[in-house]
């Protein structure tokens, strides 16, 4: 009975120790929150396994989340929610059965999952979709993307831009009774970055007439060159999206050569005759004091322009918007930022929001103090915590009275 005790004991040690991760005490919910990182690092760990052993690709495993998540479009008393497909790459529609005669607000979603995992099926942004639907009367696309690493750059890109530049077609709203002055773009995370660019392309394009009133980006990645911003320093081991998840979502989008992976986690990518990008993500001048504070910034150092050559997507405002020139990213829209304080793409986002009003574009920063990455997805049970539940309150709020 003696070792039985012993044996209990030592494992229940065991799975503390393994559940058990520092989160800040403001954060509400967080040993909820241990738990949920444990079952993600756990698929990750398997991931890992099954990918050295060449029984399975790591992403393979990850999308074992999504899978699981994955719920059937469902129409309600109050939205009709249907899959389709819009210039052949898959939408679900939601389309708000109140006053059916009026002219709706739109909104473009684009999922996250660091372009290799996620779906717009998947039950958080089905609910979300759906709550957005309701509160706005709005019709929803939300996109499905092709996924890497099966698909590299710039395919998810370019999937998201051929049903933004379908969508915005007059006979398109049209057909769905949009005002075509009332449209939005929004995304969070690889989504935030892939509604960022698009948003940045459009501007460009003599065949789109009609413009978007108003970009939405939650805690969007948009950078590619300085992996040891102060966020990525802080946040290192964050729940979600630790920074090594980080290095292998955006490797992963370009390329599986494992070169690419390594530059980035020695900070070593931009070619010498590139060195004119450092300022866009130079982040003690872009970020406020408060975010600096204990950092001292040191410029990343090159890396060899055989990378960049071989694989110029890592340095395309497609894939890094925060790299396009100051005069790319005038006339961009309304922009609301949603930053999270525990994310190591935290400085992303807040660097954007200094370079858009630099350039005269009105911006509403919203920065969730006890946030980790990941937040909105946090909305539907077994997963619920409060600080899902805020930011897409404050997310469809804000919609209802910009959008």
């Amino acid at each position: 009975m003696g070792n039985k005790t012993l044996y209990l004991l030592l494992a229940s040690v065991l799975v503390a120790y393994y559940i058990y991760i520092p989160i800040p005490e403001n954060v509400e919910g967080r040993w909820k929150l241990m738990f949920i990182s444990a079952v993600f690092r756990t698929v990750g760990h398997l991931g890992a396994i099954a990918d050295k052993l060449g029984l399975a690709h790591y992403m393979d495993i990850l999308m074992m989340i999504t899978r699981i998540e994955i719920i059937p479009p469902v129409s309600d008393e109050k939205v009709t929610v249907t899959d389709t497909k819009f210039d052949g790459i898959p939408v679900r529609l939601y389309l708000p059965k109140g006053q059916p005669d009026s002219l709706k607000r739109a909104v473009i979603y684009i999922h996250g999952g660091g372009w290799c995992v996620g779906a717009s099926a998947m039950e958080p942004y089905d609910r979300l979709s759906r709550w957005t639907s309701e509160r706005l009367d709005a019709v929803i696309m939300s996109v499905d993307y092709r996924l890497a690493p099966k698909y590299l750059f710039p395919v998810q890109f370019e999937d998201v831009y051929k049903v933004a530049k379908y969508i915005l077609q007059n006979t398109v709203l049209e057909q769905y009774n949009v005002d075509p002055s009332r449209v939005c773009i929004s995304g969070d995370s690889a989504g935030g970055n892939l509604a960022a660019a698009v948003a940045q392309q459009l501007l460009d394009d003599p065949d789109v007439k009609v413009k978007l009133k108003i970009q939405v980006l939650i805690y969007p990645a948009l950078q590619t060159i300085d992996w040891n911003l102060p966020s990525y320093q802080d946040n290192e081991n964050m729940p979600v999206l630790p920074k090594s998840l980080m290095v292998k979502f955006f490797s992963e989008y370009i390329t599986p050569d494992i070169s690419l992976k390594k530059a980035m986690e020695t900070n070593q990518l931009v070619p010498p005759e590139l060195s004119h990008l450092f300022k866009f993500v130079n982040w003690s001048i872009l970020l406020p004091e408060r975010f600096q504070k204990g950092h001292v910034y040191t410029r990343p150092k090159h890396g060899s322009s055989e990378l960049g050559q071989k694989y110029p997507g890592f340095l395309d405002p497609r894939a890094a918007p925060l790299l396009a020139d100051d005069i790319k990213l005038r006339g961009l829209p309304l922009t609301y930022m949603i930053t999270c304080q525990y994310d190591v793409l935290r400085d992303d986002g807040i660097m954007y929001v200094s370079r858009l009003r630099e350039a005269g574009v009105p911006v509403t920063h919203y920065h969730v103090e006890d946030a980790v990455h990941g937040a909105i997805m946090f909305i539907t049970s077994p997963l619920i915590l409060p600080m899902g539940q805020k930011v897409a309150n404050n997310y469809i709020e804000w919609l209802n009275k910009n959008l």
